[in-house]
């Protein structure tokens, strides 16, 4: 695992964008089709915004995934991580194609096995993630995280802290609003990634990389996986990098 620390969150979003960018390019000139994993969250504005600016990446090879969604919330929901990489990533760039979560589909259980058959149609070569204030992956919690599920996409319960956060980035007015179960994807799916580009800044994350940098490895800190990957680069700015040496 490679940790960078930026001097700010713009900062980091670039240096992350140019790794992608770099990164897609060397895909596209041995695949036809390149797909990759989106996460979402405000820790990822800087990064997608970023990489969405820089010219000659081969967008048209690109079929995107993205890693979870809240279970019943439409499309056209503010908080709909659906409507954020539409607005933030599909609408920005000539993607090949993109394929959502539908958190609102009928029979959900169903759903993410049809999405978990996707991802093995068009096996992810890289992902663009981020880390909660819990230390979740995805939307993978302590307490729900399994690093050895054998499910690639599955629906898990929520806890408080990680719906707290979704208050705190301004998604939902207050916690009764945020749902209790999302779809996601597993830890295990996010670990057969060959490479993972993770964009942490701000001051409310400084506490959990201390703690998923130095912490025994364990699904009570998801994050703590990340050290088992062969290919990881964890981006920081200073706000997220401030206990650490």
């Amino acid at each position: 695992m490679v940790v960078h620390t930026a001097s700010s969150a713009e900062a980091l979003g670039m240096a992350a964008a140019q790794q992608a960018a770099m990164r897609i390019r060397e895909l596209a000139k041995r695949l036809s089709a390149v797909s990759i994993v989106f996460a979402t969250g405000a820790s990822q504005l800087k990064t997608l915004r970023a990489l969405t600016g820089i010219p000659d990446v081969p967008w048209e090879r690109v079929i995107g995934f993205h890693m979870d969604e809240y279970l019943g919330i439409s499309a056209a929901h503010p908080a709909s991580f659906r409507r954020y990489l539409r607005e933030e990533l599909v609408d920005r760039v000539p993607l090949r194609e993109f394929r959502y979560i539908e958190g609102d589909a009928d029979g959900p259980g169903a759903f993410c096995h049809r999405y978990a058959a996707e991802l093995r149609e068009h096996p992810p070569q890289l992902c663009l993630l981020g880390i909660g204030e819990n230390g979740h992956l995805a939307f993978n919690d302590p307490g729900e995280a399994d690093f050895d599920d054998r499910e690639a996409v599955r629906i898990v319960r929520l806890d408080n802290v990680c719906r707290q956060q979704q208050v705190n980035e301004g998604w939902f007015v207050s916690i009764d609003d945020v749902p209790k179960e999302a779809i996601t994807l597993t830890i295990p799916a996010l670990m057969a990634i060959p490479e993972l580009i993770a964009s942490v800044p701000g001051e409310r994350k400084a506490a959990i990389v201390r703690r998923f940098l130095s912490e025994a490895i364990s699904p009570d800190l998801p994050a703590t996986i990340l050290r088992r990957h062969p290919n990881v680069t964890i981006y920081l700015d200073r706000d997220s990098a401030a206990y650490i040496g």
